[in-house]
């Protein structure tokens, strides 16, 4: 009989083959002896008696045998007994090695139902649980070892039953993929049984849900599960066959139709055959299994279950956060903030260690602008104005960084709302950039560590910033110098979008090593930012907004991380612990919307405005010398052009000639200056467009010439000349070339702002009167809403009257009414005849008055030419297109308005003079 060791890590031995008995030897000498013994004692006797004797040997041999016989079988039916007592207690063993092998491996991977028998396995750490997926029971291979050579079938039965190891665990590896084959429901409920076996197993941070919102499409709502705002872990992908599966899915389960086929990234499918019954095929070989499934009810139990045991053990997870909850070290040099959760830990990141600058991405709705505010309260929190000071840029609607606006730290908040402030503020950087600059090389400082507290850290942030670059362009460079420079200065910058391409330039990002990326609906974008595309497949429900993925410069992989959000409370807190003073801002306010000559006013120059340079922190008094020759201000209607020439003649050394509008007043200022002008008196016209637009297109002309001419002698004859223009077009354009000094007032359009010779980026729309450029500087030049009283050129036109002792010759425009003219008391006792008259009679009469049409006269050639030589003769100024056959004259006469009442007199060798006519 064989002995049976029941310690589990023995082998166990098969009893041996049974020995056969010996078989009885033939008792040869116990037949023989009785034999001699009879002859002998015969021999001696003689007795035939005696020979009976030799019977007994046979018969004593017969009877031995026989004995032995019925020996040896009664010994092979005792072995027979003990070779199935010992197989009997060698099954017994086996059925317990068995039993403790089976109990052992559902302990080390067990199914949702063992799990939930006993809560104390859940999220145990076991070797081997967790990297294993029960797909079901079975027959599994058992690792009991058995020794010896099998006697009989039944030896090799038991044997073959001992390598088998029923109703075991069935599993493939956790990460190998798994595709569950079968109908739509049975194939649900076993997907579901799996995917809770594995948040059974592994605790959040181990596993996470990569996508819960895909997840709840195909099992339910999995919201109770912590494992759906985990932040860490491997990712827990389920998708139907339709569905893509990601190629980097940690863990993938697929559902699939009965014809489908699996996906290549599945390496085990379960195909379902109705019941509990099912085939699993992985790596080439199939086994029959038993599944398990779980209804929505007992999975919504199972997720309640986990977590109320999450909260019990103080798995945060990915769940929402209060600010307030997390605990940070503000003390150091650098700029820690602590911003969420990771795995149940504070979150915490460094823009000196970690940046000098970061980088923020992510969806409209995926909680950027939150992330901003609780960023900047982290950096708030604990520190005073003297350390850190905030920049707010808000270009996605002004309202993202109201509730920052109370706490002292903020030295200011711009948004797009004010586009043009809004721009100021981000210019004044450059600015700020140079102080710091001088500042550090006061001290002698490498970087503001070493500057022992002069310079707070700046940290600018923006949200939205492709919309910022998008319409401002130059912000590129400017943010590009930030970025290179800031770290040695302070100045640090957070720059959110919601796209990175076309907003980060590559020069930017490579000094922005802190990267977050919130949910992206672009791959692109997420590896652009994070060198990932995990940020695509971050889960978009309003109760996940806020999760997103960090990476900093030394992390091999991005972290998931939970943000916090900041309440207004948390604020209040920051707020009253800083005190009452405020950061100062960066940038000086606005120009104001009128600025008077009282406040730029600067002897022995000429004050044009204050103007507006953020870029050096500076407004200051734009001053234009006196020895300045010529300027020119081009401005549309109501753009402020008059009241900023009434401003600078207030201000030369003697009144200057103002131009009048009307045009003969013109004609003789501008003629009188062009010609005469030696004493330095400023001249000053007025919308000289407008002015140009009044006189026919000779006078036009000439007026041109002549303007151009006092431009041009500006600088030999002293004094300023001013003109100003609406638009800058034409003949125009080239006359304001020639002026060396140009403000540029408001204008209707882009297009008038730059042929008036500003930057197309410059003009702006409903600009305040006043408010223009001085080259490319912001100016809000001069209002004066004083008289002016101009000085006068010239007088009014003398009253023409017939000389009493000659004859004179009148051309009008129509025929002459007799009676009209003989009622001018001017007309004195001279006839007045007409042209026919005076040519019927050979000549006109001593102090006659000839009168005629420009027809009349030029039909009459020798009246005409007699009396144009000999005496007076005046043209109407209605008459002006015939004024050079009339007269014979090619030069241009002054100017004088084409009226009734406007003539030109003529005398024998002298000039064109304007007059009036006696009946006007």
């Amino acid at each position: 009989m064989t002995d049976v060791d029941d310690l589990d890590d023995e082998p166990l031995r098969l009893p041996p083959a049974p020995t056969p008995p010996a078989r009885a030897p033939l008792p040869i000498l116990t037949a023989i002896v009785p034999v001699v013994g009879a002859l002998v004692l015969w021999r001696i006797t003689g007795s035939v008696h005696s020979l009976w004797f030799a019977a007994l040997g046979p018969l004593v041999a017969g009877a031995s045998f026989v004995d032995g016989l019925r020996t040896a079988r009664r010994a092979r039916r005792r072995a027979g007994r003990e070779d199935l007592r010992a197989l009997a207690h060698l099954e017994e063993a086996v059925a317990r090695r068995h039993e403790a092998e089976r109990r052992r491996a559902w302990r080390r991977t067990p199914d949702v139902a063992t799990l939930c028998a006993d809560e104390a396995e859940v999220w145990r750490s076991v070797p081997g649980r967790d990297e294993a997926l029960v797909v079901g029971r079975g027959e599994g291979v058992s690792t009991l070892r058995m020794e010896g050579e099998p006697a009989d079938d039944a030896a090799r039965a038991l044997r073959r039953r001992a390598r088998r190891l029923e109703d075991a665990p069935v599993t493939v590896p956790l990460h190998a993929g798994l595709a569950v084959r079968g109908p739509a429901a049975q194939a649900t409920a076993v997907v579901r049984a799996l995917v809770m076996q594995i948040c059974l197993v592994r605790a959040p941070g181990r596993v996470r849900i990569a996508d819960p919102e895909a997840v709840g499409e195909i099992l339910g709502d999995v919201s109770p599960l912590p494992h759906a705002f985990a932040s860490a872990g491997d990712a827990l992908v389920l998708a139907d066959g339709a569905a893509r599966l990601a190629s980097d899915a940690d863990i993938p389960i697929v559902v699939l139709a009965d014809d489908a086929p699996p996906p290549t990234r599945c390496r085990a499918v379960l195909t379902l055959h109705g019941g509990d019954e099912a085939v699993l095929d992985h790596e080439g070989s199939t086994r029959s299994v038993r599944i398990e499934a779980l209804s929505a009810a007992q999975a919504s139990e199972v997720a309640a279950m986990l977590s109320e045991r999450a909260r019990e053990l103080g798995h945060r997870g990915d769940a929402p956060v209060a600010f307030e909850e997390l605990v940070d070290d503000c003390s150091g040099a650098g700029l820690t903030a602590a911003i969420g959760v990771s795995a149940g830990e504070v979150v915490t990141v460094d823009l000196v260690a970690d940046g000098p600058h970061a980088v923020v991405v992510g969806t409209t709705g995926s909680g950027k602008s939150e992330l901003l505010v609780t960023w900047a309260a982290g950096l708030c929190r604990g520190r005073h104005i003297g350390e850190v000071c905030l920049l707010l840029i808000d270009f996605k609607g002004g309202r993202s960084f109201d509730a920052l606006a109370a706490l002292p730290h903020v030295a200011g908040i711009v948004t797009d709302l004010d586009d043009r402030a809004a721009v100021r503020a981000v210019e004044s950087l450059r600015a700020e950039i140079r102080r710091r600059e001088r500042v550090l090389a006061e001290h002698g400082a490498r970087d503001v560590e070493e500057a022992a507290g002069a310079l707070p850290r700046l940290v600018v942030i923006v949200d939205e910033f492709a919309a910022l670059v998008a319409a401002h362009p130059e912000m590129h460079e400017l943010f590009s110098d930030v970025a290179a420079r800031g770290r040695a200065l302070g100045i640090h910058a957070i720059l959110a979008s919601q796209r990175a391409a076309g907003a980060f330039r590559d020069g930017l990002l490579a000094n922005a090593p802190l990267r977050i990326a919130l949910r992206t609906l672009d791959a692109a974008d997420s590896r652009a930012v994070i060198g990932v595309d995990d940020a695509v497949r971050l889960p978009g429900r309003a109760e996940a907004r806020g999760t997103a993925l960090l990476r900093r410069a030394a992390d091999v992989d991005p972290q998931r991380v939970r943000m916090a959000r900041c309440s207004p409370v948390a604020l209040a807190a920051i707020s009253d612990a800083a005190g009452n003073d405020r950061a100062t801002a960066p940038w000086l306010p606005p120009l104001p919307p009128v600025v008077g000559l009282d406040r730029v006013a600067v002897t022995g120059r000429i004050a044009l405005g204050l103007s507006d340079e953020p870029e050096h922190q500076r407004q200051a008094p734009v001053l234009l010398p006196l020895a300045a020759t010529a300027l020119a201000v081009i401005g549309a209607p109501g753009s402020g052009r008059s009241s900023l020439l009434r401003a600078i003649a207030r201000q030369l050394p003697q009144p200057p000639t103002w131009v009048s509008e009307d045009p003969e007043a013109a004609w003789d200022a501008v003629g009188a200056a062009a010609v005469g002008r030696r004493d330095g008196t400023g001249v000053v016209v007025d919308d000289v467009d407008a002015l140009l637009t009044r006189y026919p297109a000779e006078y036009a002309a000439e007026m041109m010439v002549r303007i151009e001419r006092l431009v041009r002698d500006a600088g030999q004859s002293g004094g300023l000349v001013v003109l100003s223009a609406a638009r800058c077009a034409g003949s125009l354009a080239r006359l304001l070339e020639l002026i060396p000094h140009r403000a540029i007032l408001p204008l209707a359009t882009r297009a008038d702002h730059v042929a008036a010779g500003g930057d197309g980026s410059d003009h702006v729309r409903d600009q305040p009167p006043g408010r223009g450029r001085w080259g490319r500087v912001l100016v809000q030049f001069i209002r004066d809403d004083a008289p002016t009283t101009p000085t006068v050129v010239g007088s009014p036109p003398p009253t023409w009257t017939p000389g009493e002792a000659d004859t004179a010759g009148l051309v009008v425009a129509h025929g002459f009414a007799r009676d009209g003219l003989h009622r001018a008391s001017a007309a004195g006792d001279a006839p007045i005849i007409s042209v026919d008259e005076a040519a019927s009679r050979g000549g006109a009469s001593s102090r006659a008055l000839v009168v005629g049409t420009p027809e009349e006269w030029l039909a009459q050639w020798k009246l005409l030419g007699e009396l144009r030589t000999r005496h007076e003769f005046v043209v109407s100024a209605e008459c002006s297109a015939e004024y050079r056959a009339l007269t014979g004259r090619r030069d241009l006469p002054v100017y004088a308005a084409a009226r009734a009442d406007r003539a030109w007199r003529l005398v024998p060798g002298g000039a064109a003079q304007r007059v009036l006519l006696p009946w006007s």
